[in-house]
């Protein structure tokens, strides 16, 4: 059972050869609380999707998870206009940034378990033409921070330190080793 709507999670899954028997994504308040570290909230935002679905199907491997791009202790939104896309790029621009993702699994007992991966990206100067450029692909809809690693964005990443799997959507081997021993 995967708790979550998103295509890029199913995808990866598919990739290591995961099928989930059913998607039940979770409907749940994703607003950081005041002060709320980057990591607390991954892991957070994870467990609680988690509790919301894993209660439904108790006879199920439930498993939960929530990407997060933070710069310092600044958590970026999921971008939802070109405004926030534009913000997120030029705050991504020449930086280093976290990616973090959050994990948590049920199994069929009730035992929950759960993972962060932290993967380090650094994107290059981004000029104002390659935001607009960009911007104007509609790539960056609904994603964290604001842009797709596996698409155009690519081109921005100078380094990347850790899962690139994780950036996409889910971090591919931590996933695999929670699977595998529950």
């Amino acid at each position: 059972m995967l708790a979550s709507a998103s295509p890029r999670r199913l995808e990866l899954l598919r990739q290591i050869g995961v099928e989930p028997a059913a998607i039940d994504p979770a409907d749940t308040d994703e607003t950081p609380r005041r002060g709320e570290s980057p990591r607390t909230y991954a892991e957070r935002m994870a467990r609680a999707k988690l509790d919301i679905v894993a209660p439904r199907h108790p006879a199920a491997l439930v498993l939960a998870a929530d990407s997060v791009v933070a710069v310092g202790r600044r958590i970026l939104p999921k971008a939802e206009t070109e405004q926030q896309a534009r913000e997120c790029l030029a705050l991504l621009s020449g930086r280093r940034h976290k990616v973090l993702g959050g994990l948590a699994l049920a199994s069929c007992g009730g035992k929950v378990r759960t993972r962060l991966v932290e993967t380090v990206v650094r994107f290059k100067r981004l000029e104002p033409k390659e935001i607009e450029a960009y911007v104007a692909s509609g790539e960056w809809q609904g994603k964290a921070g604001g842009y797709a690693i596996q698409g155009r964005a690519a081109e921005f990443v100078a380094f990347i330190s850790g899962s690139y799997s994780n950036v996409v959507g889910l971090a591919l081997f931590e996933t695999a080793v929670l699977l595998r021993s529950s």
